[in-house]
C-alpha cells in the first residue's frame, strides 16, 4: 500500500511540475511556436551543427520565440540562429496581456536604435 502511495503521489508531483512549467501563461511557448511555424511553413526545433536549437527554421528566417518579458533574451538568440544559418533573424514576440506592449516597445527601440538585422512578429492571445 505504501509503494502504491509513493507513485500516486509520484504522479501528482509531476502532472503538477508539468502545469507549472508555463503557470502564469495561457499557453506553452512551444504551443505557440508550433502554430506560428506551421503556418510559415517552417520547421521547429531545428537541432543546429553546434546542437543549439533554433525554434523555428523557415525558408528565409532562423526565428526565436520568447514570451514578451524575455525580448531581451530574443535579441541575443536570434542574431546567434541567424550566425549560424545564414538566415535572416527573427523574434516571435508572445503578448499575452496589454501590460505586455511595453516589452514590444522596448524590443522596438533597441531594434531600431542599432539598426539590428531582426525582423520581429507579434503574437497577441488578448
Amino acid at each position: 500500500m505504501i509503494k502504491f502511495f509513493k507513485i500516486q503521489l509520484f504522479i501528482l508531483l509531476a502532472l503538477g511540475a508539468g502545469v507549472l512549467a508555463f503557470a502564469g501563461h495561457l499557453h506553452s511557448e512551444k504551443w505557440y511556436q508550433e502554430r506560428w511555424c506551421s503556418e510559415a511553413g517552417g520547421q521547429v526545433e531545428v537541432v543546429l551543427q553546434d546542437q543549439t536549437r533554433c525554434d523555428c527554421l523557415t525558408r528565409t528566417h532562423a526565428v526565436e520565440f520568447d514570451f514578451a518579458a524575455k525580448w531581451a533574451e530574443a535579441i541575443g538568440q536570434s542574431l546567434y540562429y541567424s550566425l549560424m544559418t545564414g538566415k535572416r533573424a527573427g523574434i516571435v514576440l508572445i503578448l499575452e496581456s496589454e501590460p505586455d506592449e511595453k516589452y514590444l516597445t522596448r524590443l522596438d527601440r533597441a531594434i531600431n536604435a542599432y539598426h539590428l538585422p531582426i525582423d520581429v512578429w507579434v503574437l497577441r492571445s488578448f
